[in-house]
């Protein structure tokens, strides 16, 4: 790919993908400390605007949330991925099962002692701490010796947001064509959600985030994505949604109660649904992702969608440096970004047959 691409065009992939993952993250973060609370609670304890920054979560300005972690996650699973292709094998969602797993075990063991010869990421302190995960991604995981998939998904009746907030690394394949880039999603989200409204809402998030990564106009991301899913059997609560926030944009001046007609997120296609439109009316950075948490409802994930598809857009200049500060594992997430846009770049230098011994494959292990 390298050869194939202008210097700017290899530093402006670069910048979106690090514009996608730690704008997700601060999406995250301002919504971490109200996601249980009602939109009036968050009026009466943040004032009339809501939230305009950080509030204290999880002990700490700036905490992320299973959001990002599974995010993070993903990210390192699709790296690995393109590292084993290197030993002859090429199954995407086995190599993103075995990274969920990795996240699982942050979730419950006291840190990273014993994670020996497993990467990198499953090393990080800091990501060794329970952030309210979801009961379907821990259930769905469970049984590590058994995948799910499209054929027997795992959690066939959720439809939670678990597998759509953590699917726009999926996205960040700009190589790949939207009709398979939707497909990895939705096989990858068949590992924890199995209903077809949690899946394909995944998917469409992987494809919108995938042609804004393109530098496309958010709509023509949406309609793209609105035909593949579409196409699908039982897709009618999930193209509803999306249209739901198509018809939104054209409603009058944004605001909170606004994003409640919408829903609250807690289910994948309103989570989608919420993100989408205010990446749609957002002017800015920052007054979009202030308008996706601040309602009643989940606004960790609302927050971190909308994040990704601002951030994937613009690329991470447009990051408020302010927030940006204060994130918790801010550098983890940059290194992580980067060392996505090399392997997606320079894959072949770093671990290729002419590559030799190299210290890539310690830091992504292909097993």
């Amino acid at each position: 790919m390298a050869a194939l691409w202008s210097r700017d065009r290899l530093q402006d992939f670069r910048a979106r993908v690090r514009g996608c993952l730690v704008g997700g993250a601060i999406g995250d973060a301002l919504g971490a400390g109200i996601e249980f609370l009602s939109l009036a609670e968050i009026r009466a304890q943040h004032g009339a605007d809501g939230v305009v920054g950080y509030v204290t979560a999880y002990h700490r300005h700036g905490a992320i949330t299973d959001d990002t972690q599974m995010t993070l996650f993903t990210v390192e699973g699709l790296i690995r991925a393109h590292v084993r292709r290197d030993t002859g094998a090429w199954h995407p969602p086995t190599d993103l099962h075995g990274a969920y797993l990795r996240w699982k075990a942050t979730q419950s063991e006291w840190g990273p002692d014993e994670r020996k010869d497993e990467g990198w990421l499953v090393r990080e302190e800091w990501l060794y701490s329970s952030r309210a995960p979801g009961s379907a991604c821990l259930r769905g995981l469970e049984d590590e010796s058994v995948m799910g998939t499209l054929e027997r998904p795992k959690n066939p009746d959720s439809k939670g947001c678990g597998a759509v907030m953590r699917s726009a690394p999926f996205g960040l394949l700009v190589g790949w064509r939207p009709e398979l880039v939707f497909q990895l999603a939705v096989e990858c989200a068949v590992l924890t959600h199995g209903h077809p409204t949690g899946y394909l809402s995944a998917g469409a998030f992987a494809v919108i985030v995938h042609a804004v990564m393109q530098g496309a106009p958010l709509e023509e991301g949406v309609r793209v994505a609105l035909d593949l899913v579409k196409a699908r059997p039982e897709h009618t609560e999930t193209a509803r949604a999306i249209e739901a926030a198509l018809a939104a944009v054209r409603t009058g001046v944004p605001s909170a109660e606004r994003v409640e007609a919408l829903g609250q997120g807690w289910t994948a296609e309103e989570a989608l649904s919420i993100g989408l439109y205010c990446a749609l009316v957002a002017p800015d950075m920052r007054t979009g992702l202030l308008l996706a948490v601040n309602h009643g409802g989940d606004s960790d994930s609302t927050g971190s969608i909308c994040g990704n598809l601002l951030g994937a857009m613009h690329g991470d200049t447009v990051l408020p440096a302010d927030l940006v500060a204060e994130l918790e594992g801010r550098g983890a997430i940059l290194e992580l970004a980067d060392d996505f846009a090399m392997e997606m770049t320079q894959g072949t230098t770093l671990h290729g047959p002419e590559a030799g011994e190299t210290s890539w494959a310690k830091r992504y292990p292909p097993n």
